[in-house]
């Protein structure tokens, strides 16, 4: 049973998570953003003008269809940068992969240019979690469990 002051201080915890960011769902509270970086095959400068613009809003089109943020995007000739905060319940695999196979298959259908090439997109891309807290603080957070 939860006494007051728990209760004041879960309410508390609760009040500072939302501010900083985190996000609340039904059984949990969360902050999952994830960096990712990919390539047109062969690393190929395809990714300006009118394709550009069309992937930038086909990325923003995927990316609220699966209820994710984008906080930044940074389309180049030859790869691209996605910072994205995402639900708990997809994976940063499956994320990327639903992107990628979107825009590819939307961007060879109206550009026939792009039919050239084999694929659109490297099988290969790069990702990286960020959050609120660094590494080094979780670390100390959890060797000070059983000091208390």
């Amino acid at each position: 049973m939860i006494t007051k002051p728990q209760s004041i201080y879960i309410s508390y915890a609760y009040l500072i998570y939302m501010t900083k960011g985190y996000q609340k769902e039904h059984t949990c509270v969360h902050l999952l953003n994830y960096h990712f970086v990919w390539c047109p095959r062969y690393r190929r400068k395809l990714l300006q003008g009118k394709i550009k613009e069309r992937l930038i809003h086909l990325i923003q089109e995927k990316a609220k269809d699966k209820e994710c943020r984008i906080l930044t995007l940074e389309v180049m000739p030859d790869h691209n940068h996605l910072f994205i905060t995402s639900k708990p319940i997809i994976s940063p695999n499956k994320l990327i992969g639903e992107i990628k196979g979107y825009t590819s298959y939307m961007l060879r259908k109206e550009f026939p240019e792009l039919l050239k090439m084999p694929t659109l997109w490297t099988r290969s891309y790069f990702v990286s979690t960020a959050g609120k807290v660094s590494q080094f603080i979780i670390q100390k957070y959890i060797e000070e469990q059983y000091k208390r």
